[in-house]
């Protein structure tokens, strides 16, 4: 059902319509700010696993970098989707 309602609009979004929600640059605060917080945690768990603080901020620095630009793109998907709005 979820997923017919999100096939049913196929009309393309213009910057404008999307402006209703929330621009770019409010997504990158959000990315940003949950990304210190998830890159916090991904350092503890790994240096409580690797006992190796290096390690530990290799994972988080990798981590904190591929899960910015991810959330970016998730959110800017989520902000044309007109389901729920």
């Amino acid at each position: 059902m979820i997923a017919q309602m999100l096939l049913k609009n196929k009309e393309k979004s213009t910057y404008k319509e999307d402006s209703v929600g929330e621009k770019p640059i409010r997504s990158v605060a959000k990315a940003l700010s949950w990304r210190v917080v998830g890159t916090l945690d991904t350092l503890a768990v790994s240096f409580v696993l690797a006992k190796d603080i290096k390690l530990a901020a290799s994972i988080a620095s990798v981590d904190f970098i591929t899960k910015l630009v991810l959330y970016f793109f998730h959110e800017r998907v989520w902000n044309v989707i007109k389901w729920g709005k």
